[in-house]
């Protein structure tokens, strides 16, 4: 199966997939010889830290092949037409992982190859990333009844958690200046379990995590200085985490900007969990690759 949303689990295969990336971490010997030697291409069209390194050691630690691939080397939708490299590298790859600019390049991968494709990040959704987020969240928590507060600009990692709280059975409450909410087909497949908020400090109110992301993705950076000046008052320092519960977490999915989305004091908090998070991007794609693969535990 493909993984281009976080909509794309159900909620017995996002308890299964969290189920199973817990048991990775603990266990990841049971695993070595999972992939058994099969190739797995990894392709990036952006930069990448977290997503490049935990889907390379993944994929070698559940006894497999990566094979990286930038946009420099083949030139997806410019020197070669994207359905056709989905049928070459089917030929040679047992599932390919993507991280591009836009999501029409997965979605046309994904109706002309067999193969499983998994998102690694696009302009309309981040839902890897959302998987070890919520890895994150069950190490502290149970997933039901949890309220997330998410703080910031309402882009694709908005949007995949909007997917993942739906399903898991999180409160999903999403903060952002007028104008700048997340993409409205998100909001309404949501349902009752997202809610919209204008004032951070409303949305953080009792919440048990407290969630936030760059105000300015990639490929906006033109927009920069507007939109510091639109979420003025959206950081998240000591003041607003105080509003969330006692025992609540911090999570942000890095890179982070000090003292713009949130303060340098959050982050080495006690509160702070953004490094497991970091490591559990690790656990959630291999978890992810064997549900695509169709492995059982």
């Amino acid at each position: 199966m493909n993984f281009l949303s976080a909509a794309d689990f159900d909620a017995e295969q996002w308890e299964r997939v969290v189920h199973r990336a817990l048991d990775l971490k603990s266990h990841p010997e049971d695993y070595r010889e999972s992939l058994d030697g099969a190739s797995v291409g990894l392709f990036f069209a952006k930069p990448s830290l977290r997503t490049r390194l935990s889907s390379f050691v993944g994929v070698s630690e559940l006894g497999g092949n990566a094979l990286v691939i930038s946009q420099d080397q083949i030139g997806v939708g410019t020197r070669e037409d994207p359905a056709d490299v989905a049928r070459v590298m089917e030929r040679y790859l047992a599932a390919v992982a993507m991280r591009v600019f836009t999501h029409d390049v997965l979605t046309t991968f994904a109706e002309h190859a067999t193969m499983p494709v998994i998102n690694l990040l696009s302009d309309a959704e981040h839902p890897t990333q959302v998987v070890a987020d919520v890895i994150t969240i069950a190490e502290h928590r149970p997933l039901a009844g949890t309220v997330l507060a998410y703080v910031g600009d309402g882009n694709n990692v908005a949007n995949s958690l909007i997917m993942a709280g739906k399903a898991t059975g999180m409160e999903v409450r999403i903060a952002t200046p007028v104008g700048y909410e997340p993409d409205s087909t998100y909001v309404e497949a949501g349902g009752d379990s997202v809610r919209l908020f204008n004032d951070p400090h409303a949305a953080a109110k009792g919440a048990d995590v407290v969630y936030t992301d760059v105000w300015t993705s990639m490929g906006d950076e033109s927009e920069a200085d507007a939109r510091r000046a639109a979420f003025a008052g959206f950081a998240v320092n000591a003041e607003l985490m105080a509003a969330a519960n006692a025992d609540s977490i911090f999570l942000h999915c890095l890179p982070a900007h000090d003292d713009e989305e949130v303060s340098r004091e959050v982050i080495e908090s006690p509160a702070s969990r953004v490094f497991d998070q970091a490591e559990n991007r690790l656990h959630a794609f291999k978890s992810i690759l064997l549900e695509c693969l169709g492995q059982d535990d």
